[in-house]
């Protein structure tokens, strides 16, 4: 503990020093304050106590050599005198003072081996028959239930009776019954055994606890000694027949000198030694024993008698405590009287009448104790002061009573003891200080009370009769007074306290030994009211004191190094409030706590103004974020100090330093706060200043992480500002940065990227996470960080967070924008490179170019060279599939759909919402063409489709399909629009040398307001030339949403993918001319030999050897440079074109119009899908070791296409009329359950706008084969918030299969009746009953669209700039 708590224990205005105690459990009893006593009257009792026990000590014994004759001394009777001797030792056998203390058996068992062995230091106990004496006794001794019993019963008068006997036995051996001679002996020998009892109890310090049963064995051994004879003499111990030696006893001193306690009263009161000498001569004929035995009489008449003077059944609240107390002055009386008796003989006689009188006397209503009953202790044990309990003050015949009749009892003992106390107390602190100023190091403190003290204090206190409670008592009212007059630490009040307690917490409360074995401390019901009042006050002075200290402290709560409140809540807790005695007023806590928080608040207020001195220049032209920031983390740094320091006791006393450090310092800092911030702004502003990004975002997280801490302290309180309102600006500006600068990281991520793969360590091949180039790493990193400036932010405005996260995700947007289009560039500039062959040609004439083509159809080449991918452009592709993931994860870190629907919950309804300018995507699929014109001398064309708009600016360029009429692109190309817009499709032949031709040109007209309903719908637009195209058009309001942005750009790099793909694709299958079709000139219509027999298995697998090879020797390229992923997505890429080629083999596409294109026979058919399993067991790509497939996974294989080609065989050489019945069938089937969809969907959608509903009008301008597939459909097929990321895009992906399954259709079937020339009819009637369909759905759209007035308008119809009306191609 520390002592800083007694320099602030002074008088303060803020605490009232005197709390109420009217709430107070009390119980009655005298209030009358202890009489004053001076210290020479205290002196004076004080030096006759000590001077009375120096005379009752036992007389010292010396050896004295006398001439005695040798003569036989005789005794009566042995066992009568020994049972004599030993009856002192039975009158107290119920009192623990008498009895052993344990270990004693061990320690004297020891000391008898050492007198059997010769080991003991003492000459008496080296003759022969002794040590045979003691070894009859050792056996006796060390019998198990003998030992058993003693260390039981540790009565010191069996082990004389026992000793007795055994050398009884021992020394009558050999000697006739006449001989008397060795019973002298055996009293000589029992005399060793007891002297050897004394010395073990003093060897070890037992005596002085015990100083009755060591003064009885010194009185029986000088009764056995009655003769006189010296045990250590020979000729005594060979059986007494004389010597000259003798023991005899030391007259009393009256020296000064010679009396401890006499001299220890002298050095307490400061009295020298000559006035100490001359007080005792000056009252020697008054202090006697006989005087002593009187005053005992005299107070043992009173306490019969019931006399007011002393403690009576009035003075305690029960009975039982009265009786309890009374019993044990009665014991402790007779004790104390036989110890006087025993110094005189000449008391004894004259003593026994007034004995009897005074017990005759005590037989009135109560019933005296007879002393002759108790065992009686021949001295007084030293009593526990942690027992003590005293009472206040006694009356006035009390004080007359004991002046006038009484010499060492004081006129108010109590008053006398209390004075005693202090000056004894006072003295021992002085040494204590004294010591303490002269030790170095760190010396254990030393007690309060020391030894000499706590003797001469439990001396008096049992002479005067001071009762053990009040005695302790008194003690803590002395320690009281010290400690409000700050002449002891509140170490030393600790110490007071578990003095009394009677714990022994370290070596310096443990110092002052024990008083008492039993503490009656705790049990209140025995004190007397009056130390129970006493109690109270003391407690409550030390309460107040207490207190007043543990204010001054908590003043210093806030500052670095405050002092510890832990000693002052210690005591207070421990040995105050926890006291059964102590009762808080009902007000006392209330106006403490009341005080103590005005004082911290004030403190706090303080604290604050230093610091916001220290942190704010006094300049307001000097005003920054940062000093704005550091006073708010010099606050938060404050408050996690003080939660630190009262973590284990955040209250104290009812008052929380954190809590009103909180509620005080953050309302203001707030308000400074929001005034300096607007302050620097305006600053700022005026010097056309911009403050730098980073500070805006530190004043942000700290004032966040203040507002945290506001809002768990002061829940009830609003925070002063809105920080979100008043930072915001510095988070759009940060995103405006990122808007400025998201191209350059693209353009200089891609400069400083070589494109070619990080190789791995040692000579291993890279991994697929090294298979991608830095550029893509550092882009996507520079988006990471930008997203996780604002995601660190932990912005609490969650509209304002989905608006800056909405915002951001258009900048990524534009930088995967930019990023894909740079790398698509230079993939396709790389990929459409010239070979080097093809760069010699390019410098030939026409005439050397024709020879050069008339030269290889001559030679008619087997072998076909793979195309040689340069790794960076399989890295490219890596790239983007690497984007594609990184894409996929930052939108799970932005959190999109969490933003959406924030967003979403924020909108103001629809009528109230601001119109904006809005954009519009349409989506725009080249899907092939059919009937085109032959360009080629072969009868074929290599088409491919570019499309411009009317301003002729090329939007889209399709793919090269070689050597096709009926060619199919299914490529597809987004165009932003903010109004119409006319577009031009031209599709053209490739040449490889020369110009290309143009094949033919249409136009389609995109209008927002014929795409209200946002449904997909598909055109087929005739060319001007011969033959159509089919477009499949779709829109989608271009939104300022972030499922809009991050899907737009999920699916630009998707797009890319895939375009790349395919362009990897062409090479390593239509490369110069390579196809399926290549190795089915079998079948080649108006050419087809004639086939006699059915080819074998080996020429059907050598057919497309070349093939497999030509697919081997560039997959081997690929799988150099490509991921596993990206390989996996080509190899599915070429199925998807087998797949094509092969059902171009079986049938013409889907149309109204008879086909060219003759059926397979039987042995064909299986030829075909012979070649189809080949082509699937090579793109599964099973190991035949292991089993495992290594290529493309079977459901992929397995798609919808795969089991429609698997149906041809179900339906191929079916009758023509079968086929129309099954049509017809299926048909039906579908028109009711699409019937039953729009119901289904009218039900759901009768409470949506007319713009949201329906299919739109796009049917009206169809034409040609629209009756077979124009119908628009209800599904948002492909659309960007349904490929915004990778699992909404396998879900869509999953849910079109699973309609493909559930919902089979009759396409299949018209497309065999394609073939069968009796199936025009058919066909013709299908295609006008479809169209009347489709066109009573749009009108009944246009009509829905026009009730709910849409905000589109319009007469939703996709207006087609060129073609003809309604149905003209069916009636052509």
């Amino acid at each position: 503990m520390s002592s800083a708590s007694n320099k602030s224990r002074r008088g303060q205005d803020r605490v009232d020093s005197r709390l109420s105690r009217d709430g107070r459990s009390s119980r009655p009893g005298s209030r009358v304050q202890l009489r004053p006593v001076s210290t020479t009257e205290a002196y004076t009792h004080a030096l006759g106590v000590a001077y009375l026990a120096h005379l009752l000590q036992p007389r010292q014994r010396r050896l004295q050599h006398v001439s005695v004759p040798a003569q036989q001394l005789a005794r009566s009777s042995t066992t009568s005198s020994i049972n004599e001797l030993v009856k002192d030792l039975s009158l107290v056998r119920d009192s623990k003072s008498t009895k052993l203390p344990h270990g004693f058996m061990a320690d004297l068992e020891r000391r008898l081996q050492g007198v059997l062995t010769g080991k003991e230091r003492r000459q008496e106990f080296n003759d022969a028959a002794v040590k045979r004496t003691f070894a009859v006794f050792y056996t006796a001794f060390t019998e198990q239930n003998f030992r058993r019993q003693m260390e039981k019963d540790r009565r010191v008068e069996d082990l004389v009776l026992i000793f007795f006997s055994s050398a009884t036995k021992e020394l009558q051996k050999g000697k006739a019954p006449s001989d008397d001679g060795w019973k002298l002996m055996v009293d000589r020998h029992v005399a060793l055994f007891v002297r050897l009892l004394s010395t073990t109890l003093k060897d070890h310090d037992w005596g002085r606890d015990r100083p009755e049963l060591a003064s009885r064995l010194t009185t029986l051994e000088s009764k056995l000694l009655k003769h006189d004879q010296d045990l250590a003499a020979a000729s005594q111990r060979a059986g007494g027949a004389g010597g000259s030696t003798v023991e005899v006893e030391v007259p009393p001193s009256y020296e000064a000198r010679d009396m401890p306690l006499a001299l220890i009263v002298a050095e307490r009161f400061g009295v020298s030694y000559d006035q100490v000498q001359a007080d005792i001569n000056r009252n020697r004929p008054v202090w006697t024993p006989k005087a002593a035995l009187a005053d005992l009489k005299s107070y043992q008449n009173l306490v019969n008698l019931y006399s007011p003077a002393v403690l009576r059944p009035d003075d305690f609240d029960l009975d039982e405590a009265y009786e309890a107390w009374r019993k044990t002055e009665g014991s402790e009386l007779s004790q104390m009287m036989l110890a006087v008796l025993r110094t005189d003989s000449e008391l004894t006689k004259s003593s026994d009448a007034s004995t009897r009188s005074t017990s005759a006397a005590g037989d009135g209503s109560r019933k005296t104790t007879d002393p002759a009953t108790l065992t009686s202790p021949l001295t007084r044990e030293p009593p526990d002061m942690s027992e003590l309990r005293l009472q206040d003050g006694s009356d006035n015949a009390h004080e007359e009573g004991i002046s006038n009749h009484f010499t060492f009892f004081p006129p108010d003992p109590k008053a006398y003891y209390r004075c005693v106390l202090a000056q004894v107390l006072t003295h021992d602190l002085n040494q204590a200080k004294a010591q303490q100023g002269e030790s170095q190091g760190d010396a254990d403190p030393p007690p309060l009370l020391s030894k000499d003290s706590a003797m001469l204090l439990q001396e008096i206190s049992m002479r005067w009769r001071i009762p053990q409670w009040t005695r302790l008592v008194l003690f803590l009212d002395v320690i009281r007074e010290k400690f409000v007059d700050q002449d002891i630490t509140l170490d030393d009040l600790d110490a007071a306290f578990e003095y009394v307690n009677s714990v022994s917490v370290d070596s310096r409360r443990a110092s002052v030994a024990s008083l008492s074995e039993m503490s009656p401390f705790l049990d209140r019901n025995k004190w007397s009211m009056a130390d129970f009042a006493l109690m109270q006050r003391v407690l409550s002075a030390l309460h107040d004191a207490l207190l007043r200290d543990l204010y001054d402290i908590l003043q210093h709560c806030y500052e670095p190094k405050p002092p510890s409140i832990g000693p002052v809540m210690y005591v207070l807790e421990n040995h105050i409030r926890s006291d059964p005695a102590f009762a808080i007023g009902q007000d006392g806590d209330a106006r403490f706590e009341a005080e103590l928080s005005e004082g911290l608040r004030q403190k706090a207020l303080d604290m604050y103004s230093v610091h916001l001195r220290r942190s704010v220049p006094d300049n307001q032209d000097e005003w920054g974020f940062v000093h704005v920031v550091e006073l708010g983390k010099t606050i938060l740094k404050l408050a996690e100090r003080i939660q630190k320091r009262y973590k284990k006791n955040p209250e104290i006393m009812g008052v929380n330093p954190l809590t009103i450090l909180l509620e005080t310092v953050l309302p203001a800092y707030e308000g400074d706060a929001g005034q300096l911030i607007e302050r620097i702004m305006v600053v700022a502003k005026s010097h056309d200043e911009e403050i730098d990004i980073a500070e805006g975002f530190d004043l942000y997280r700290e004032l966040v992480e203040i507002r945290r801490v506001h809002m768990e302290a002061l829940p009830g309180v609003a925070f002063e500002f809105s920080i979100e309102d008043l930072v915001a600006d510095f988070a759009w500006r940060w995103i405006a940065l990122m808007d400025e600068k998201v191209v350059g990281w693209v353009d200089q991520a891609i400069r400083h990227d070589d494109f070619k793969v990080r190789s791995g360590p040692g000579q291993e091949p890279p991994s697929d996470d090294d298979r991608h180039s830095t550029s893509v790493v550092d882009v996507f990193r520079s988006f990471n960080q930008s997203v996780d400036q604002i995601v660190q932010l932990n912005w609490a405005d969650e509209l304002q967070h989905a608006k800056f996260m909405t915002a951001m995700s258009r900048t990524i947007g534009l930088g995967v924008t930019r990023y894909c289009e740079i790398v698509e560039q230079r993939f396709s500039k790389e990929m459409d490179r010239l070979t080097p062959e093809q760069e010699a040609a390019a410098s030939r004439s026409r005439q050397e170019k024709w020879m050069q083509l008339a030269k290889e159809a001559w030679s008619n080449k087997d072998k076909i060279e793979p195309f040689q991918f340069f790794p960076e452009s399989l890295v490219k592709l890596n790239n983007v599939e690497w984007a594609i993931y990184q894409i996929d994860r930052l939108e799970g870190t932005v959190g999109v759909d969490a933003c959406a629907n924030v967003v979403q919950r924020h909108e103001p309804p629809i009528t109230q919402r601001r119109p904006r300018p809005s954009k519009y995507v349409f989506t725009i699929k080249i899907v092939e063409a059919e009937d085109l014109k032959a360009c080629d001398m072969s009868g074929y064309s290599d088409p491919y489709v570019v499309l411009g708009d009317e301003y002729q600016k090329r939007l889209a360029k399709t793919r090269i399909i070689y050597a096709s009429l009926n060619p199919r692109w299914d490529e597809s190309v987004d165009i932003t629009t903010t109004g119409p817009l006319n577009i031009i499709a031209t599709v053209w032949d490739w040449d490889a040398l020369g110009d290309h031709d143009c094949v033919g040109r249409t136009s389609l007209k995109l209008d927002p307001s014929h795409f209200s309903d946002y449904m997909p719908r598909e055109y087929w637009l005739d060319l001007d030339s011969q033959g159509r195209l089919l477009l499949r058009v779709s829109m989608e309001g271009e939104r300022d949403d972030i499922q809009f942005y991050f899907g737009k750009a999920f699916r630009t790099l998707k797009r890319t993918e895939r375009d790349m793909t395919r362009t990897i694709t062409d090479k390593s299958l239509l490369n110069r001319g390579i196809s399926i079709s290549s190795v089915s000139t079998l079948f080649s219509r108006g050419s087809r030999p004639s086939m006699p027999a059915m080819p074998s298995q080996v020429d059907i697998t050598n057919a497309l050897r070349p093939l497999f090879q030509y697919f081997d020797d560039n997959f081997a390229i690929m799988k150099q440079t490509l991921t596993d992923a990206a390989m996996v997505m080509v190899m599915m890429r070429l199925w998807k074109e087998v797949l094509a080629t092969i059902e171009a083999l079986l049938v013409p596409p889907l149309s109204d119009k008879p086909s060219q294109q003759r059926p397979l026979t039987e042995q064909e058919l299986d030829i075909v899908f012979r070649w189809l399993q080949l082509l699937f067991d090579f793109f599964h790509a099973i190991d035949e070791e292991t089993g495992v497939s290594e290529g493309v996974p079977m459901d992929v294989l397995k798609s919808p296409k795969y089991h429609e080609i698997q149906s041809l065989n179900f339906f191929y050489f079916e009758s023509t009329e079968s086929l129309i019945r099954t049509s017809e069938r299926m048909a039906t089937a579908t028109a009711n359950r699409e019937q039953q969809q729009q119901q289904q969907q009218q039900r759901n959608r009768l409470s949506a706008p007319g713009a949201l509903g329906g299919s739109g009008g796009g049917t009206l301008a169809i034409g040609g084969a629209a009756g077979l597939v124009g119908v628009p459909t209800n599904r948002r097929t492909k659309s960007i918030m349904l490929s915004r990321n990778l699992g909404t895009m396998k879900k869509a992906k999953e849910e079109k299969r699973k309609e493909a399954q559930a919902d089979p259709n009759d396409d299949i079937i018209l497309r065999i009746l394609r073939m069968r020339a009796e199936a025009v009819g058919y066909l013709r009637n299908r295609s006008r009953q479809k169209e009347r369909l489709a066109a009573a759905a749009a009108a009944e759209m246009i009509v829905k669209q026009s009730l709910a007035g849409g905000s589109l308008g319009g007469n939703g119809g996709a207006g087609i700039a060129r073609g003809p009306p309604l149905g003209g191609i069916l009636r052509r």
